[in-house]
């Protein structure tokens, strides 16, 4: 029934343009993109990743011996942290221009692969910051080659144009999306992805399914994004239960990357409006706050909210997650119980009180929302406008259960 809300005469962009190497085992294919790295003339690159995870999951052994055989020097930048800021892509970018660096290569979730794209956007432009990208002070048009090796089920940046970094000094968390920063290459490897934590495995899994329903909701959703979205929520549904009981579930672990890739190419297509601008916000002011967490804590205020609107598409997307919707606007708020009740059965109850938030943060969260530069564009294309009441409702219906 998705198809009522299509006009066959709006043109859609519909992309995809990253190799992704995908499976158990696909780590070992740095070899082969280390040699083509070689054969165009790279010899040295910055790696970017956490302090722990891109060696605990054994990823850094393989990634260190290809690039060892192929002769390619390396250094590396283990200091992102979740919701990287400015002051990381501008140290990592000095060491890499001091190293003479000429790719990135990303091992992590997403914030070493954004951090890394912004890196590869400043090895082009030496003279601009970290600072200069995210307040759009230019656009860039190069980029040093991205390779992005992932190791969460969630983000889709591997597959996609798209980084976001944090301004820590205004709370700003601002988006870029650039056709110069698409990795060349990545690697989903499910056997690198078993190591997640319980909440991390639940918190990158809903990341994944908030890109698709803002995706295939959007004011340019083409029927693509649409598609990938339906299956998608049906992999994620499916799976994360799975993941929950057994982290070493390969298949699970599959599945659920599989999904979040899809996700990746879904919302570049589709793009993403309100759960992402009104998130941002929220961990530009806690950085601590897991990003599929502040995604979780809002997503059912935003369905009630576009519902209505988008009836059609949702009753499908969210058929896996939630029984009995026939595309009736009316069912809005059936909709919305029914997408917290998933949540908190997948092990994700909260709302924004619960991570401190109260109902005095509203009018600082809006004002961010409107103030962090790109949000808007993402506003602009919601399904219920850009006004403030729209904002200000979905942060008020998020900050306690429904009832």
């Amino acid at each position: 029934m998705w198809e009522k809300n299509i006009n066959i005469n709006d043109i859609k962009e519909i992309r995809t343009r990253t190799t992704v190497y995908f499976g158990v085992g696909a780590i070992q294919k740095i070899n082969d993109i280390s040699k083509d790295l070689k054969s165009k003339g790279i010899d040295k690159v910055i790696v970017m990743s956490g302090r722990n995870a891109y060696k605990a999951t054994g990823a850094w052994d393989v990634v260190e011996k290809a690039l060892k055989d192929n002769a390619i020097g390396y250094v590396n930048y283990d200091q992102v942290t979740p919701n990287p800021t400015t002051h990381h892509v501008n140290d990592a970018a000095k060491l890499a221009k001091d190293f003479g660096a000429k790719a990135v290569i990303a091992i992590g979730g997403g914030s070493p692969t954004d951090a890394g794209k912004s890196v590869a956007i400043l090895l082009e432009y030496p003279e601009k910051t970290a600072e200069d990208i995210y307040e759009f002070k230019f656009a860039p048009e190069k980029a040093a080659p991205i390779v992005s090796i992932n190791l969460t089920h969630g983000t889709g940046t591997e597959t996609n144009r798209f980084a976001v970094v944090t301004i820590p000094e205004k709370n700003f968390k601002p988006a870029i999306a650039y056709d110069c920063i698409y990795p060349a290459y990545a690697i989903d490897d499910p056997q690198l992805m078993t190591k997640l934590s319980p909440k991390q495995t639940k918190y990158v899994s809903i990341d994944a399914v908030n890109h698709v329903v803002e995706a295939a909701t959007s004011a340019v959703a083409s029927p693509y994004a649409i598609t990938l979205a339906k299956e998608v929520v049906a992999l994620v549904a499916k799976y994360l239960p799975k993941a929950n009981e057994n982290p070493e579930d390969l298949e699970a672990r599959y599945y659920l990357a599989y999904a979040a890739m899809m996700g990746g190419v879904c919302f570049d297509n589709g793009l993403l409006h309100y759960t992402h601008a009104l998130e941002h916000p929220l961990s530009g002011v806690k950085p601590e706050l897991a990003h599929g967490l502040g995604l979780a804590m809002l997503l059912p205020a935003v369905i009630k909210c576009i519902y209505p609107k988008q009836s059609y598409v949702l009753a499908d997307v969210l058929s896996p997650i939630v029984k009995g919707l026939t595309g009736n606007p009316d069912e809005a708020e059936k909709a919305a119980k029914g997408v917290e009740e998933w949540l908190a059965s997948v092990g994700v109850p909260q709302k924004l009180t619960d991570e401190g938030f109260t109902d005095a943060d509203v009018e600082k969260l809006v004002k961010l929302t409107y103030e962090t530069p790109s949000l808007a564009g993402l506003l602009a294309i919601g399904p219920c406008g850009d006004g403030k009441e729209v904002v200000e409702s979905i942060y008020k219906n998020s900050m306690h259960k429904m009832l």
